[in-house]
């Protein structure tokens, strides 16, 4: 079991350390699954999430909605990602799926949570398009107003559980300003006449990724989620709380590997000896250590800073994101290399690790983007 000394520090109440202790449990039960059919196993996991009642955690109660606990978010996502990254996939987007509506949600739209909380529904964040990412406000899907109804027209890509969702919360331009300012978000149940998966994407560790269409999409104006023109601030609302578990679920793949390097290091013989007995190796994994418990740190520091009530945690949330992120990807690099020729065969446990880290330094804002966003919050603070 990786360390957990960490859920000792004054960041965590009693009730994080349960959570953890049965979540502990669960994945060692129910992880990791067959990553064959990714569709299904994102399914069955949503469901098996939903019935164990882990889920709960991932949006508000729709009849007592209030704060979301990014603690419990980030130690469900670092402890997922340590045994399997699709379990930290199919949770992470039920909760960004339905971030919006747990902070901006009517009290008829709260009642699709009923669904999500309990694994009956699943759930998407639509707001990358191909000419828009990281620069939001270059967005160029359109959300015209007709007589009381919203018609939506344009292409979203890379959509984590595009194809599976029943869901999606989806971002146009509704054009009450320019930029940024002119921008909504919209309820759109999958069912909807006009929306259709135009594409699947396949990405280099799977999981579901579709690009879709909106061709005369008619919602009315209850599928607004929050106010008309607010929809960037919608979406830096939901990503100010889910990037920092980002950082926790690049922070449960860099333990795993620093786990593996441990025992590969204990185990291997090089020259007669240990591998562990060589300096250079001992350098590895001071380095490894450091990086995990720094981001443990940069990630706790920020979840708890918005669970004791800041309105914003931009730059703590960035920097968490940033540095987890980065250095997970060095943390399991070094860990391939101790394993040699086995941290590059397809199936092993390091090889794995490789593969799903990359994404995590791109989604949710890309590494490049989250150093501007700490450098103007640094600026603005001086």
């Amino acid at each position: 079991m990786a360390d957990t000394s960490f859920l000792d520090w004054p960041f965590f109440e009693d009730r994080h350390r349960m959570l953890h202790e049965r979540l502990e449990r669960w994945c060692e039960n129910n992880l990791p699954v067959d990553h064959g059919d990714v569709d299904g196993a994102c399914r069955d996991l949503v469901q098996r999430m939903g019935d164990e009642g882990l889920l709960e955690h991932s949006a508000v109660d729709p009849d007592n909605p209030g704060s979301l606990d990014v603690r419990s978010l980030c130690v469900i996502r670092e402890t997922l990602a340590r045994h399997d990254g699709l379990a930290d996939f199919a949770f992470a987007m039920q909760g960004l799926g339905t971030g919006a509506i747990s902070l901006f949600g009517t009290r008829e739209q709260r009642e699709w949570l009923r669904a999500t909380r309990a694994g009956k529904a699943i759930s998407a964040f639509a707001l990358t398009e191909p000419r828009s990412g990281s620069d939001v406000a270059a967005m160029d899907m359109s959300a015209d107003l007709d007589g009381d109804t919203y018609v939506l027209n344009g292409e979203k890509t890379w959509i984590s559980n595009g194809g599976i969702a029943d869901i999606y919360v989806v971002f146009a331009r509704t054009g009450e300003a320019p930029g940024a300012r002119g921008l909504s978000a919209f309820l759109v149940p999958a069912d909807t006449p006009g929306l259709t998966v135009a594409e699947r994407l396949e990405v280099i560790a799977p999981h579901p990724l579709a690009r879709l269409s909106f061709e005369n999409v008619r919602l009315g104006s209850n599928a607004l989620v929050g106010e008309a023109g607010q929809g960037f601030k919608v979406a830096m609302s939901v990503l100010d709380i889910f990037r920092s578990t980002v950082g926790a679920a690049a922070l449960g793949f860099a333990r795993r590997a620093f786990d593996e390097a441990r025992k590969h290091a204990a185990s291997r013989e090089l020259f007669g000896a240990p591998l562990s007995e060589l300096q250079m190796v001992q350098g590895h994994i001071a380095d490894m250590a450091v990086d995990v418990d720094a981001a443990a740190l940069l990630i706790y520091r920020a979840a708890w800073t918005k669970d004791m009530g800041a309105p914003r945690v931009t730059r703590e949330a960035a920097m968490a994101k940033l540095f987890a992120t980065d250095h997970a990807q060095d943390v399991i690099d070094r860990a391939v290399q101790l394993h040699g020729g086995d941290g590059v065969r397809k199936g092993h446990i390091v090889e794995s690790l490789y593969r799903e880290i990359r994404a995590l330094r791109i989604y949710e804002g890309a590494s490049d983007v989250q150093k501007v966003v700490i450098a103007r919050q640094s600026l603005m603070e001086g």
